[in-house]
């Protein structure tokens, strides 16, 4: 049945571009039908994207839209494999034993700034789907960075699933708190916080202390690279024991 549901997305992402289904339509193409989803998906957020709005904003019919996308899934597919940036080239030609360590966090910099740019494609890109060029591609470029340190290929690919993660969570936060909110989600955080600590403080005193020194001596909105540091400090110690 998966088979069956997503043979259409394997052949809108990875077969040659489509003709019209039926009847000549010129004028259309796959990537302008992408580039439009995403235009509406950036304005108004993945729930705003339809059939019909695409075509609104193609000006065509929607029949006319159904003549080369079988629907909203396959459409969704492909706005994603428009809007990720192209993955990173992490190049390990001349670079010492900590090679792996600056690409792998170049290429978790790179997957958190596509995030901020389209925060749509936090939603669009969970659950069993089908993934085009472009984003398997990066996929490919972190496990490349991790090639001849010493891990199993199952190792390695849940560190990638683990690094995703941390920038998948951080750019959530950044999505909940709102792009034109002032400050980063740590900052509004412990705005938010502070609020709360004026009249109950007594009550929480590790967390008082730790506001108070991350006021004092700064460090908010680092989630981040702390996170990302973290992780692969450990993936180092797990290399070093090999």
């Amino acid at each position: 049945m998966a088979d069956e549901q997503w043979s259409a997305a394997v052949r809108l992402l990875w077969g040659p571009p489509a003709a019209p289904a039926r009847g000549p339509k010129r004028g259309l193409t796959l990537q302008g039908i992408a580039e439009a989803g995403v235009r509406i998906a950036d304005a108004e957020g993945l729930a705003g994207v339809s059939m019909q709005g695409v075509a609104g904003e193609l000006a065509v019919t929607k029949m006319a839209l159904y003549r080369y996308v079988p629907g909203k899934a396959e459409l969704v597919s492909l706005m994603v494999e428009a809007a990720m940036p192209e993955p990173p080239l992490l190049d390990a030609a001349g670079e010492g034993g900590e090679g792996w360590r600056r690409r792998l966090g170049r290429w978790a910099r790179e997957l958190h700034a596509g995030f901020r740019a389209h925060p749509w494609l936090l939603e669009a890109t969970v659950g069993a789907r089908v993934m085009g060029p472009r984003e398997t591609g990066w996929m490919e470029r972190a496990l490349a960075a991790l090639d001849g340190c010493g891990l199993s290929g199952a190792e390695a690919m849940d560190a990638v699933v683990l690094l995703s993660g941390h920038v998948r969570g951080i750019a959530e936060q950044e999505r909940a708190m709102g792009a034109g909110a002032s400050g980063g989600p740590d900052a509004q955080l412990v705005t938010a916080l502070d609020l709360v600590m004026r009249e109950h403080g007594e009550r929480y005193p590790a967390l008082m202390a730790a506001l108070a020194s991350a006021a004092a001596h700064g460090g908010q909105d680092q989630a981040l690279e702390f996170g990302l540091e973290r992780i692969l400090d450990g993936l180092g110690l797990l290399m070093a024991g090999r």
